[in-house]
């Protein structure tokens, strides 16, 4: 099952896509952000683009774990995509996974790559939807849901 995965940020929204069999994760680009409403609609056309059966978004949980400002924003995110993915066939499931830590572990992939300050600016949101996807991609295995 392809899967794609988002990081979604104030300016930019990181995408990242699984591979047919929803096993790996990878970076695929950023995406600047131009509102909740286009957004939804542009992730929804790319879903459709690339027959992704789930769409699983990082919600930035505080490190307590309790639903913050950021976790907010991310939510109307999610409540703008969900009508915008409704009329797909077949259906398309949304899901929010805890992303804490995703960005340092991104940051992390990237300095170990030796990647410039300035590459890693561009593709720090891709490589922690990547972070973001993977680890539900792994946690689905554990799960049974493979």
């Amino acid at each position: 099952m392809r899967a794609l995965g988002l990081d979604v940020g104030s300016k930019t929204i990181g995408v990242a896509i699984s591979d047919p069999d929803g096993v790996i994760a990878s970076a695929r680009q950023t995406l600047p952000r131009q509102g909740n409403g286009p957004d939804a609609a542009a992730i929804a056309a790319m879903v459709a683009r690339e027959a992704v059966m789930r769409v699983v978004v990082g919600f930035p949980l505080e490190l307590d774990g309790r639903v913050g400002h950021r976790a907010r924003q991310v939510q109307r995110f999610i409540d703008a995509l969900t009508p915008a993915l409704a009329g797909l066939a077949p259906p398309v499931g949304v899901e929010a996974w805890d992303e804490r830590f995703s960005t340092a572990a991104a940051e992390r992939t990237l300095l170990s790559a030796d990647v410039s300050r300035a590459k890693r600016k561009q593709h720090i949101d891709a490589v922690a939807a990547q972070h973001i996807l993977q680890g539900w991609l792994d946690g689905r295995e554990r799960r049974g849901g493979g």
